[in-house]
Parts: structure tokens; sequence; C-alpha cells
């Protein structure tokens, strides 16, 4: 059975370019952004792992660890992540899961086969505190993943699970939020400093600081 939102993400034990990790104990109370590329050496992947990479403070900034895996073997990681360094100009400093017998991408049905019977296609899970399943995107092969997008959704669950709150279309950091329909108007008042009323079921606030 294929995962779902809200659905406890399934534990493991791998080997990685960084020793063998427990899944849960390498995420410990923060979140995981947990993402899969079809092969090593290949190009689209080679530009998503060095962007990861880059982008390790802002992950950081949120208690998020990455965590990437592809059914490779590790000799074949280490000598990829020579590669990523160099051409990318960063320094992978996350782990890259082997993932030869597919035991990780079968728990997380990362294996399509109408795509490809053996390889990996491009699943991102984030993974909450509370160890459930909060985000899942799949591209395609071809089409590397937009990483801002992955910051943005991080950004909106980390604030929508503190406060009864959503986040609008094309939403960003600092934009107004919407209350959820589950608050009433007069409890919203209540709550917030200032709601905008444009109809009973949509309400904007401030976001909360």
């Amino acid at each position: 059975m294929s995962l779902r939102l809200g659905d406890i993400a399934p534990n493991f034990k791998a080997q990685t370019t960084k020793g063998e990790i427990d899944f849960y104990e390498y995420l410990g109370e923060g979140w995981g952004i947990l993402f899969s590329h079809p092969a090593d050496f290949t190009p689209v992947c080679t530009t998503e792992l060095g962007r990861t990479a880059h982008l390790a403070e802002e992950f950081a900034r949120r208690n998020v660890k990455a965590l990437a895996v592809s059914v490779d073997p590790l000799d074949k990681h280490r000598e990829w992540v020579k590669d990523i360094n160099e051409t990318q100009h960063c320094i992978v400093d996350f782990p890259i899961i082997a993932d030869e017998d597919r035991h990780v991408a079968t728990l997380y049905d990362m294996i399509h086969p109408n795509a490809s019977a053996t390889a990996t296609v491009r699943s991102l899970f984030v993974i909450g505190p509370d160890k459930t399943v909060k985000l899942m995107i799949t591209y395609p092969a071809s089409t590397g993943r937009n990483f801002y997008e992955v910051l943005r959704v991080v950004d909106s669950l980390q604030l929508t699970s503190k406060h009864s709150l959503a986040t609008p279309a094309d939403w960003k950091p600092g934009e107004d939020v919407i209350v959820v329909p589950a608050v009433s108007t007069e409890d919203a008042i209540k709550r917030f400093e200032h709601v905008e009323i444009i109809k009973p079921y949509l309400r904007y606030v401030k976001p909360p600081q």
C-alpha cells in the first residue's frame, strides 16, 4: 500500500555516505526531507543534490534535515559526491542512502514501473516531528525539483502546525494567511489582531510573529 498524507513515515536503517543511520534517530525531534533520485552520475540529479547542499543553512534554520536515496551502491555514491562538489561548487554534507536492495524505495513507493522498473522516480517527502508524512511531491526523471517551492511549503507547514491557519495560493513568508474554517469569525477576532473578512469562509490575518 502506498503512503498517504498523515500516515506514519516508515522507519528504516540504511547504509549511507555518512555511515549507517536509523531514520528516526537521524531526524530526532526535527523535520526531515527524504528525496529520491533515479541514478548516480546523471545530470539533473547532480544539480539537485548540489542545490540541496547550497541550501544547507536554509534547511538548518528551519530545523530540517535532508536525506537522499537511490538504488545505486555506496562506492558509486562516494565517487559521485566528488563530481557534485566539483561541478556544483558545493560541499554535500548530508547522507545519501545506498538502497541496492530497494528496501527504502519500496517502503516509500519510489519505484513506478510504468516510468522505470528499476530506478526510483523523483519522489520527495516532508516528515514532521511527529514522524507523519506532511507532503509528497513526485516529479518525472527529466524534471528537476524546485527547491524554493520545497522551502516555501516547509514554511507553510511549520506555520500551520502551530496555528489554526492556512496559506493561500502563491503564498510567501510574511504575507497574509487564512483562518481555517473550523475557527469561527468570533473566535478569530479574539485570537488575532486584525481579521479581514472577505466572505464568512474567507478571512485573512497577518501571520503570527
